[in-house]
Formats: C-alpha cells, sequence, structure tokens
C-alpha cells in the first residue's frame, strides 16, 4: 500500500470538496469570502479531514458519506492556524507557503476570516445528513476539542507561560495540538458506529499521534532553525535525540491500539508511521 498515493487521492477529493462548500469569492461581501478560500484552498496535508475518512472506513463506513464532516474539521483547524498566526499571538509572516491572511488582508478581515469559517464548519455539520443524535455527539466531541479544555486553552497556556516545565510542555501539546487530531480520529469512529472498545483503542491512537504530531514539528523547527523566540518545545526541554525517542515511542504505542482490527487499519498505520517519520516536509 502505497500511503502518499492515498493521501494525495484524499487531499484531492478534501479540496474538490472544500472548493464546493466555501461560498464564491464573487459574493458578497466580496473581501471575506475571498479570504476564506486563500486560506482554506492552499497547499496543506488536510491530515485531520484524512483522519477523520480513514478512521470512518475503517470501521466500515464509506468515505463519501463523511466528507462534509472532514471539510467542516478542515475549516476549524484553518480557522485556528488564521488566529494562531495575528501578531497578538506568533506573529507568523507566512503559512502553507503563502502569506499569512493578516498580511494579505489586514487583521480586522483576518479575525473575521477565522470566525466565518469557525462557524461556517458547525454549519456543514448541521447538514451533513446523519442522525441527528449522531450530529449532537459530533457537535460536543468537536467544540470540546477546540475549546478552553483544548485547543483554545493549550494556545492560551502557550503564549503565557514563561517556565520550561515538562508538565506545562506536555499540556501544551496534547491540547493546542494534539486535542483536534484526536478529536478527528473519535469522530470519524463514532459515525461509523464503532464499539465501546474500539473507540477506547482509537481513543489512545488518537492521543498518541497528536503528540507525536507536534513532537515531530518542534524537531523541524529546531532543525530548520526557524524563528521562534524561546518557545516551549521538546527539544528545548528534553535535547533532540530525547524528543525524536519519544516521538518514536507514541507511533510505536498509536499503531499497538489497532492490533485489534487486524488488517482494516493498515491506513492508520501506515498515517501513525507517516506522522512519525514525516514522509514529506509542509506546513501543518
Amino acid at each position: 500500500m502505497d500511503l502518499n498515493k492515498y493521501l494525495f487521492k484524499k487531499r484531492g477529493i478534501i479540496n474538490e470538496a472544500l472548493d464546493k462548500y466555501l461560498p464564491s469569492e464573487n459574493e458578497y461581501p466580496q473581501i471575506l469570502h475571498e479570504a476564506m478560500r486563500y486560506s482554506v484552498l492552499s497547499s496543506g496535508k488536510r491530515l485531520r479531514p484524512i483522519l477523520t475518512i480513514a478512521t470512518y472506513e475503517t470501521i466500515g463506513g464509506k468515505q463519501e458519506e463523511v466528507i462534509p464532516i472532514s471539510c467542516a474539521i478542515e475549516l476549524i483547524h484553518t480557522y485556528s492556524l488564521i488566529h494562531d498566526d495575528l501578531p497578538s499571538l506568533d506573529n507568523d509572516d507566512y503559512r502553507r507557503g503563502k502569506e499569512t491572511c493578516h498580511r494579505k488582508y489586514g487583521e480586522a478581515i483576518a479575525i473575521l476570516t477565522g470566525d466565518a469559517l469557525l462557524t461556517f464548519g458547525f454549519k456543514l455539520i448541521s447538514s451533513s445528513g446523519f442522525n441527528p443524535s449522531l450530529l449532537i455527539k459530533t457537535i460536543d466531541e468537536l467544540s470540546s476539542a477546540i475549546g478552553t479544555r483544548g485547543m483554545i486553552g493549550g494556545q492560551a497556556v502557550d503564549v503565557t507561560t514563561t517556565e520550561a516545565n515538562p508538565s506545562v510542555l506536555q499540556y501544551i501539546h496534547t491540547h493546542k495540538t494534539g486535542a483536534l487530531i484526536c478529536a478527528s480520529v473519535r469522530i470519524g469512529a463514532i459515525l461509523a458506529g464503532c464499539s465501546t472498545q474500539e473507540l477506547t483503542h482509537l481513543t489512545q491512537y488518537g492521543e498518541c499521534i497528536g503528540l507525536a504530531f507536534q513532537i515531530v514539528d518542534d524537531m523541524m523547527d529546531e532543525r530548520c532553525d526557524k524563528k521562534r523566540g524561546k518557545r516551549l518545545t521538546y527539544p528545548v526541554v528534553y535535547g533532540v535525540k530525547e524528543a525524536e525517542r519519544r516521538a518514536r515511542e507514541l507511533g510505536n504505542n498509536a499503531i499497538l491500539q489497532l492490533e485489534i482490527f487486524g488488517g482494516r487499519a493498515k491506513i492508520l498505520r501506515e498515517i501513525a508511521r507517516f506522522i512519525v517519520d514525516r514522509a514529506y516536509k509542509g506546513s501543518s
């Protein structure tokens, strides 16, 4: 199984769907819709929506059924990137090989673009056609993953901490990055009707790959000597070798969680290896 071909194919499907779902840049107010499309329709890896699709298929669902939910997750992820790039937070000038949204459109439109993508993501979920009880579970999972006990909480700690504390570092990574990655897995499983046992194993899988993903990002930033100031990262706290060891350990633990699925989980196994080995470079 060629994972690169799988990822390429799934990215194409997701990009086509995102292009269809997003408002036309000619629709009033044009600048807002143009900024939404500019930020979303870029060269992102689409890891989170692919994880939702792959998990949904592992449990036995059909890809086309979960595309709207997967796209909603990508919209919400992009919202978080736009806001994280703002001068008051990370103050980044480039994202996914292009100028960040605030650099191209100004801070006000960037903030509104993020807001619009967040709300539009939940709109996509509500109109996706799943049973209402499953949609409520999906909304609960996603809102928890991106709220103060998830991504936003991790972001708040990230921008306010000054102490090289390993427990704080763990909190930042598992919440700011890991929570949405894990939710992407859990949502795919829940929508496909997984058992309680299957969800437990997939949750542990999602937690492992979520933390591994950010550790590897930290190492890539360190090796590329990106301008990140004195932010709290795994290489800073533990050193590059120990960070790499921890990432590989997490990847192996993630794969162990998939044993109950046998051959059905081959894609998820390969994605875990990809996250650690980072088969190709690019922004999140």
